[in-house]
């Protein structure tokens, strides 16, 4: 005897009230024994202390590190230069992946205070990859020294520099010959002769700064030039300059869009007097400069190029601050060693340990993984030749036993959930639909689940701890576009009584059009499935000793395990219970990252509104990606909410799986009221860990992408258990989504083919089939998971999903044209498809348009491009009931 609905939804509601419990039981036991937040660790334990370098510096190997910063400097002394005397200011890059040292200045017979004579050489030194010594390797075009070089494509740029007499304005391009050796591109000068410049690279445009025009000049140049690499023909353009004037000896660097102007000095009113510089600026092709906080201490003749460590620190090494200006040997003790660490996002500074050596006017440049520095002035007028390899080494937290505790019995809920509801699963109907059982609320929270990947669970709280709250309106459209799916599209499906949603396709056009909509939806979905198991299983291994097999197998195997047993009955209360652990972990989170910031939640707010961190609104008309115009992210999103809800069988499957069609409108609204809460949540993480993170830098790891600066807190900072708990949260929102899909493409794959095409799915023999595929789609998601994870291929797979992605918006385009049009027939739909794929993929390579105007642009183009093709192959089957004109009609 069937069981009555109202038992049934009480079952179901006791079975989640009880794994709700014991997820919560466990989580107060873990509290109890788990360690406490640590606080706020204490300021830079460094002493600077300086000391003498010395030319037989040991060849070991050390690490140097501040007790209290995570991350970890490996340096190396490589090969020393085959002349004793090293070089100061020469310059350095890499050509055919050989090391290259060009140019500088010594003294070779005496020390200038012996009346030595500084001399400038154009020799060139070449170190290959593992290589066991320098050699040397023709000449510059002329003697040089203390110039600029930058990384380019195959070699590097020597900028600028000198010699005794004159400053030079020439710019080249050195690397590897054809025929062997090197050669020297000559590329349009400077506008005016510089020596001890600045510069960086940003998108293919070198940006320099700062310097002097003569070697005898009495005051540092405020110039600020450009060059388009690309278009070298236009020569360089000129920005405006530093606020602050100028100076020599700077350090500059790049993060993203942006140039970075750090320290320097300027002559005070001559040669012989200077006055050293601790200021720092960044300037943005759009914003222009900005002051930042300042340098803890005066930074002048470091190496001119600060070196990118990971995504947002910039490293600079050593320098000279002053405090021994005109003392000479051997009462100068060296410059100081200390590393300086600039944090982009926070405006921070840390001092990340020191280096084993005490150099200036030298250069410093990426080979092998690293960052190289050659050569310099050790003390005044004195060289070495030594040249010393440094790598960023990454720190990772013990997860502990309790937290994987915490894992494996969330995982073991579910794999419950799954066996729980395969006893009620007896056809395909049950399995695919969950027999219509499914209450309301549920099915809401369930839609609001598979929408939110694990990848979202981390990207948005990223998203505002790098940014703002801008992005914040990209979630809130679905407000405007549920009353359209309830009042438009809902009726179609529930009426229809559809199983898959391409099953509309044929009713409205023609089988080939479903097949189409059909396989689009599957091919992606298998390369989606894939990345979010990859994904999230790669950022919990970068900060943690969770292994990245061992987080895909435990999301994918369990996944799969409980999917295939329960079908959509078991994804959608898993769902539920996901959803619960993921919104209370991420709530939790909230609670304890604001409690550990200084000054609570009131230093919370004072630091992030003084920040600007709650900045919402970007009012400009620009479409570009770099804008992002609060119209084009609002307007945008409601496109790109409508071609999921409306085109994506992951989504409107769940709208089947309730009792009538009113019911499956309530959970329409719930998901998208959900939304709203949720996402000031996930956004209130990201500011609260910037605020955190600006209080305690030294905590940041520059090896950690920022993208995983919520599971680098979590497993740092909260207390045993609770980690378990959030981390739990972010399987919970990979296998939410997984399991969603595994389910809906098994469904459109049997019901859009194998069904369509004479297969029998009836009874036990279709359940069983279903379990089958469901079984091997979840498998081949794992297994590319782990080959993408050994291969680390993740960029084919990515243009896999974005080649299958331009048939998305292109998708809801169909259901749209087919909806609200009588004309379109199946020829004028194919053609609205292809012109959608043509016209997205012009916008994404040939314009700087937003990503969220995207989804607008392929499901506007299918419709009108389709529709005009309607009046040359207009329909001649009937619509009635098809369209929206006449849903009245449908029975």
């Amino acid at each position: 005897m069937k069981t009555p609905f109202r038992c049934q939804q009480s079952s179901n509601i006791r079975f989640v009230s009880a794994l709700a419990m014991l997820v919560l039981g466990v989580l107060a036991s873990s509290a109890l024994h788990g360690q406490e937040l640590t606080g706020k660790r204490e300021g830079d334990a460094v002493s600077i202390t300086r000391q003498r370098n010395s030319a037989n510096v040991t060849n070991e190997v050390t690490k140097s590190h501040t007790p209290d910063m995570p991350g970890a400097i490996k340096w190396e002394q490589l090969p020393p230069l085959p002349d004793k005397e090293g070089f100061a200011g020469a310059f350095s890059g890499v050509c055919g992946g050989a090391l290259v040292a060009a140019g500088g200045a010594n003294f070779p017979d005496k020390r200038p205070w012996e009346g030595g004579t500084k001399t400038w050489y154009d020799k060139v030194f070449v170190l290959e990859a593992g290589g066991a010594q320098w050699r040397e390797e023709g000449r510059l075009p002329q003697p040089s020294g203390y110039g600029l070089s930058l990384p380019w494509k195959d070699g590097f740029l020597m900028i600028g520099g000198g010699d005794a007499k004159q400053n030079f304005a020439t710019v080249l391009h050195v690397a590897r010959a054809s025929s062997g050796g090197l050669k020297f591109t000559p590329l349009p000068g400077l506008p005016k002769p510089l020596a001890m410049l600045t510069g960086a690279i940003i998108k293919n445009h070198v940006y320099v700064a700062g310097g002097l025009e003569t070697p005898a000049a009495n005051e540092a140049e405020n110039v600020f030039y450009r060059l388009n690499l690309d278009n070298t023909g236009v020569g360089w353009e000129t920005l405006p300059a530093c606020p602050d004037g100028g100076r020599f000896l700077a350090t500059a660097g790049a993060v993203g869009d942006t140039f970075y102007l750090f320290g320097g000095a300027r002559p005070d009113g001559s040669q012989t007097k200077r006055k050293w510089l601790t200021d720092a600026w960044s300037f943005h092709p759009e914003r222009g400069w900005k002051q930042l906080a300042a340098l803890p201490n005066n930074v002048a003749a470091a190496p001119p190029q600060a070196i990118a460590a990971g995504q947002t620190h910039l490293l600079l090494v050593g320098g000279d601050d002053g405090s021994q200006w005109g003392i000479r040997s051997p009462e100068h003790k060296g410059f100081p060693r200390r590393v300086l660490a600039y944090h982009t996002i926070t405006d921070t500074w840390v001092t990340m340990g020191e280096a084993p050596f005490s150099v200036v006017t030298t250069s410093m440049t990426p080979w092998g993984g690293g960052f190289v520095i050659t050569s310099g002035e050790s003390e005044p007028g004195i060289r070495a030749p030594n040249v010393w390899k440094a790598t960023i080494v990454g720190h990772k937290a013990s997860f502990g036993w309790i937290n994987y505790a915490i894992i494996v019995g969330y995982l073991a809920s579910m794999v419950l959930i799954g066996w729980y509801c395969s006893r009620r699963n007896k056809t395909t109907n049950d399995y695919f639909r969950a027999g219509g059982r499914i209450p309301w609320w549920a099915a809401g929270i369930a839609i609001y689940a598979t929408m939110l990947s694990s990848l979202t669970f981390m990207a948005i709280p990223a998203k505002a701890y790098a940014t703002d709250w801008t992005f914040f309106w990209a979630q809130l459209p679905v407000l405007i576009v549920a009353p359209i799916i309830i009042a438009v599209y809902l009726p179609f499906y529930r009426r229809l009584n559809v199983t898959s949603a391409y099953e509309y396709l044929e009713k409205r056009f023609n089988l080939p059009v479903r097949l189409y909509g059909s396989a689009a939806f599957i091919l992606f979905q298998l390369g989606r499935q894939a990345v979010v198991l990859l994904l999230p299983a790669l950022a919990l291994s970068a900060v943690c000793d969770l292994d990245v097999t061992t987080c895909i197998l435990l999301m994918g195997v369990l996944c799969v395990v409980y999917t295939v047993m329960g079908g959509m009955e078991a994804v959608i209360w898993t769902d539920v219970v996901q959803t619960l652990v993921l919104l209370g972990a991420a709530f939790l989170s909230l609670v304890l990252i604001i409690g550990g910031t200084d000054g609570g939640i009131f230093g919370f707010f004072k630091t992030a509104t003084e920040s600007n961190k709650f900045h919402m609104f970007n009012w400009t008309l620009s479409p570009s990606a770099t804008a992002n115009a609060f119209w084009v992210i609002f307007l945008g999103n409601i496109f790109v909410c409508l071609v999921p809800y409306t085109s994506d069988q992951a989504v409107v499957q769940r709208y089947m799986t309730t009792p009538d069609e009113k019911k499956a409108a309530r959970s329409i609204w719930l998901n998208a009221i959900l939304a709203v809460p949720a996402s000031v949540l996930f956004f209130g993480i990201g500011t609260a860990l910037f605020v955190y993170y600006k209080n305690n830098p030294a905590q940041l790891d520059p090896a950690q992408a920022t993208d995983s600066i919520f599971p680098v807190y979590i497993v740092q900072n909260l207390p045993v258990g609770v980690a378990g708990l959030v981390i739990a949260g972010v399987f919970a929102a990979a296998q939410s989504t997984v399991s969603g899909s595994l389910n809906s493409v098994v469904t459109a794959g049997m019901t859009d083919f194998y069904t369509r095409f004479g297969g029998k799915a009836d009874g036990a023999a279709g359940l069983r089939l279903a379990r089958i595929l469901t079984a091997v789609v979840g498998v081949f998601a794992t297994v590319a998971a782990l080959v993408l994870a050994q291969l680390r291929h993740v960029s084919l797979w990515d243009t896999y999903n974005s080649i299958l992605g331009l048939t998305a918006s292109g998708l809801a385009g169909l259901f749209a044209l087919g909806i609200f049009t009588k004309r379109a027939s199946g020829t004028s739909a194919v053609i609205g498809v292809l012109a959608s794929a043509l016209v997205l993929y012009f916008v994404q390579s040939k314009t700087n348009a937003h990503f969220f105007l995207y989804a607008a642009t392929g499901l506007i183009s299918c419709f009108v491009a389709g529709y005009l093709a309607s009046f040359i192959f207009p329909s001649k089957k009937s619509v009635d009931g098809l369209t929206f004109s006449t849903l009245n009609k449908m029975k």
